[in-house]
């Protein structure tokens, strides 16, 4: 394992966090707010420690694909870890400041504070700021900015970037990273100028911009976006979660015109399908059962529908008081989540084609037995090693889910709040159902509780397989 190599990755990450966190600290600045020296000291820890890990001289640039996993896992740990920074030096307990900041981070969303709108604006800023730092992914924004590490800058991005397969835009891995920055950030300022005109104050636009391309659902009014009683700034940000559900090299070719390759891709048409089917079910279910008018039905549903499965967790209604059919349905899509490549959580959309297409197939050897048939994606052949890792994520993704909702469920938690939180921690959602649902919070569950759903955040973010791999004792042998 190159360690000094990856030393160097982990400085440069606490470089990149100490900068971010300057215009939080000079928006607490100029609000005069309590939590400016909260700031003043975590830039100084932060950039402090990436001084020190910067200066550590590598003998060699070889970066396997083992260095890559654990560089993305350590990378993750200490983003959490120093981020929490200013919310214990403001005054949380530094479990909650864990909770909060790895929430952030990972783009889930679920959150301890009870009033977002009675916390400082600096702390304001930098909560909606980390889901934006963690939505494209820090590493990818080190590659961006940073010059490449040649052949192993590939396996530092595939550790981090989610789905079943990474592809590269460029030829080059920092060009890659480059274009998917220019979309982040292009995306970004259009959501932001289209809920300015929208009426939506400056800060509030900015940070809602933040939190929805990606898919974070953090939001600095205590109600979330119905706060504001608009269908026009819904209907904005179902479209802006819609966008960022989708993978980014689709939005790739839609940028270059590629119109033909943009509507070729399998996994946009079933990301589509699913969204518009879902949404068709829970509006007839609340315009029949619960007398909704038909636009009422549908924008309601269209909201919550694309909300869960995009994994943004935004709230615009208590979709814990709907029907037990409407509230499966919306578990469903926090389980599956949006497709591989966005911004988005869950198990993704492509690897959900691809075990349904493998049971097919096993299906059709029962009645064939002579018949070889390989499984296809996006118009490619998918490698069979490939179909068997989908086959153990999805495997790990269960038993995880599972074993984080046991260890919530010793708090003396009903069924439903302990595998919802589970369930929405590793989908990275944000709100569950029951005492975790859209309208409550995670403040009241033990530290044990925090402490599994953090790690299980973090797992869902980096899709299992990094973090399990520093398990292994020969990852740390040179």
């Amino acid at each position: 394992m190159n360690r000094s190599v990856i030393a160097r990755v982990v400085g440069l990450i606490l470089g990149i966090e100490a900068v971010c966190m300057a215009p939080s600290f000079a928006i607490a600045l100029a609000a005069r707010g309590a939590d400016a020296r909260a700031f003043a000291a975590s830039i100084a820890v932060c950039g402090a420690l990436s001084l020190l890990l910067t200066r550590v001289k590598a003998k060699t640039r070889r970066f396997q694909t083992r260095d890559g996993f654990v560089a993305a896992a350590l990378c993750w740990i200490v983003l959490g870890l120093m981020g929490a920074l200013p919310y214990a030096l403001y005054g949380f307990s530094y479990m909650d400041s864990l909770f909060e900041t790895v929430s952030g981070f990972t783009t889930t969303g679920a959150s301890v504070v009870a009033a977002p709108s009675a916390l400082p604006r600096g702390l304001q800023f930098w909560r909606a700021l980390t889901q934006w730092m963690g939505g494209m992914g820090v590493l990818v924004m080190v590659l961006a900015l940073m010059p490449s590490l040649g052949e192993g800058s590939v396996n530092l991005m595939k550790a981090e970037s989610p789905g079943p397969i990474s592809s590269k835009l460029r030829p080059k891995t920092s060009e890659t990273a480059k274009s998917l920055y220019v979309i982040y950030i292009a995306l970004t300022l259009a959501e932001t100028l289209a809920l300015r005109v929208a009426g939506m104050p400056l800060f509030d636009s900015v940070t809602t911009a933040f939190t929805t391309i990606s898919t974070g659902g953090f939001s600095v009014r205590d109600t979330s976006l119905a706060f504001y009683r608009s269908e026009t700034i819904n209907w904005i940000v179902v479209f802006f979660m819609f966008v960022s559900g989708v993978n980014f090299s689709v939005l790739f070719q839609v940028q270059r015109r590629r119109w033909r390759d943009a509507l070729r891709s399998e996994e946009a048409r079933w990301y589509a399908v699913l969204t518009l089917g879902a949404t068709a079910l829970i509006a007839a279910d609340r315009i029949v059962k619960a007398g909704r008018s038909v636009y009422e039905g549908v924008s309601q549903s269209a909201f919550q529908v694309v909300t869960l499965m995009t994994t943004t967790g935004y709230a615009t209604a208590d979709f814990d008081l709907w029907s037990p059919f409407a509230k499966l349905v919306l578990i469903l899509l926090m389980l599956v989540g949006g497709c591989a490549g966005s911004t988005a959580g869950g198990v993704k959309v492509s690897r959900f084609v691809i075990l349904f297409k493998g049971l097919r197939r096993e299906l059709r050897r029962i009645l064939h037995t002579r018949e070889v048939r390989a499984l296809t994606l996006e118009g490619e052949r998918v490698a069979e090693g490939t179909v068997s890792s989908v086959s153990a994520f999805f495997f790990a993704y269960i038993a995880i889910t599972l074993l984080c909702a046991a260890i919530v469920s010793l708090d003396g938690v009903d069924l439903t709040t302990a595998f919802t939180a589970a369930l929405t921690a590793i989908s990275n959602v944000g709100p569950g159902f029951s005492r975790v649902g859209p309208t409550c919070n995670f403040a009241f569950l033990s530290a044990a509780s925090k402490g599994a759903l953090t790690v299980t955040m973090l797992l869902g973010r980096l899709e299992i397989m990094p973090l399990l791999v520093l398990l292994f004792p020969n990852v740390w042998r040179k």
